[in-house]
């Protein structure tokens, strides 16, 4: 037997919550306050670095920067690692109040595809920006638009599964 909890108490604690873990997850996992957001950030930024190698042929990355031409180039840094549209998605997910195994489930999928995505979106401006686009337009727009849109599908579909992992109480 499912035991459905009070919508208003449901939302107002999830509202809370999830306002609660955005800036514990940033200050663990993003911000240099800790030193296990430096970790962290290395290695998504490593893994990032490495799959966009193969993505971007020879020769065009260099370190963390992707080579445009010989007077241009577009620096990976930690703000291009991915690593923001996740934590944003894993505050939502460990604050709705569902089973944990589908919240696992849900963090899991949810990281590969948005380090997916993110690595479309930074090949997609190397592409874009070669063929001389304007850099904040792929960027800033189109790149970030991309992420927020798969973020907000992400969660809508986390969401469409709950009904079979509602906790009961």
């Amino acid at each position: 037997m499912v035991i459905y909890l009070c919508y208003d108490t449901d939302m107002k604690r999830f509202a809370y919550l999830y306002l609660a873990l955005l800036p514990i997850l940033f200050g663990l996992f993003y911000w240099d306050i800790s030193p296990v957001a430096e970790y962290v950030n290395h290695y998504q930024t490593q893994l990032t670095l490495y799959f966009l190698d193969m993505g971007l042929g020879e020769g065009r990355l260099q370190g963390v920067d992707i080579m445009i031409n010989p007077h241009y180039k577009v620096v990976v840094t930690k703000a291009c690692n991915g690593m923001i549209p996740v934590l944003v998605l894993l505050a939502a997910v460990l604050a709705y109040p569902v089973h944990w195994i589908h919240k696992a489930q849900w963090i899991i999928m949810g990281y590969i595809v948005l380090s997916a995505v993110n690595l479309f979106r930074l090949l997609m401006v190397a592409h874009f920006v070669k063929q001389q686009a304007d850099f904040p337009l792929y960027h800033d727009l189109f790149g970030n638009l991309l992420l927020m849109v798969t973020g907000l599908l992400l969660f809508y579909l986390f969401l469409r599964g709950t009904r079979s992992y509602r906790l009961i109480r």
